[in-house]
This record gives structure tokens, C-alpha cells and sequence, in this order.
């Protein structure tokens, strides 16, 4: 049997400040309260079709996993989302209106080579916004 991976289901990512973390994936990216479970510490934001879980440190899952992180770990190196339509142009003046500075720079990703920016949201979590691969550069047709 051979496993096919399609997209990304959920990220789970242990917070410090709720409110705040949350406050920007709402904002910024435009995500929206899925499902709470108050009772657990668990805080599901939707983004397109993929969840994001926020587990604050303070509560039952968060407990679980440790310390909070910090300067010296993270819990997350990064995570992608595909921004789809793209407007490269639209993306940085959005990001630039919640005080982001942003830079797109051509990075490989799951569909080949494209747009990409890098920011952080307010925990330091690394986050990379992808548009799709650059068409295809067709080739030098030669005279027969």
C-alpha cells in the first residue's frame, strides 16, 4: 500500500497568548473559528481546507507538551499555505496594512517553483505564504 498525500489536514501549534495569536490569523490571513473545546485548551481555526489548532501552554493539551516556546525552540519550524488567487502586489500591500513587511522571492514547494513570502506571527511561529509555480518557459524552437 502506498500512501497519497494531497494537502496539508491541520497544524497544531502550542501558544502563549490566545487572543493575540488567534487575532492574527484572523485578521491577516482571513481564518475563522472552527470549533472551540474550552475544556481541553483546544482552539480550531479553518483556512481554506486546512485546520489550524491553537493549544494555549496554560491549559489541559498544552500542559501536556512542556514548556512554552521560546526564543531557544519552537515547536513549528514553519508551514506553507497556498494562497490562491495570487496577486503578489495584493499580498504585500495586505500584509504591509498589519504592519508586515514582506519580500517575494522564488521558492520550490509541493507544485515546483514560485512565489513565496516568509513572515512570523505574533509567537515567532515561522509562516510561508506560497502562490503557484511560474508557468513553464517554453523552449527555443529550432529551424528544421
Amino acid at each position: 500500500m502506498v500512501l497519497t498525500i494531497r494537502d496539508i489536514d491541520h497544524v497544531v501549534l502550542r501558544i502563549s497568548d490566545l487572543d493575540r495569536v488567534a487575532a492574527f490569523y484572523i485578521d491577516v490571513l482571513g481564518a475563522r473559528w472552527e470549533k472551540r473545546q474550552e475544556a481541553i485548551g483546544l482552539y480550531q481555526l479553518r483556512l481554506g481546507n486546512s485546520l489550524l489548532d491553537l493549544i494555549p501552554v496554560d491549559g489541559q493539551l498544552g500542559r501536556a507538551g512542556g514548556a512554552a516556546p521560546g526564543v531557544e525552540g519552537r515547536n513549528v519550524d514553519h508551514v506553507c499555505f497556498r494562497v490562491l488567487p495570487w496577486d503578489g502586489d495584493v499580498v504585500l500591500a495586505h500584509l504591509a496594512a498589519h504592519g508586515i513587511d514582506g519580500e517575494i522571492v522564488s521558492r520550490y514547494g509541493a507544485d515546483g517553483e514560485g512565489p513565496s513570502i516568509y513572515l512570523n506571527d505574533p509567537e515567532g511561529n515561522a509562516l510561508e505564504l506560497k502562490g503557484p509555480p511560474w508557468a513553464p518557459v517554453p523552449s527555443p524552437r529550432r529551424a528544421s
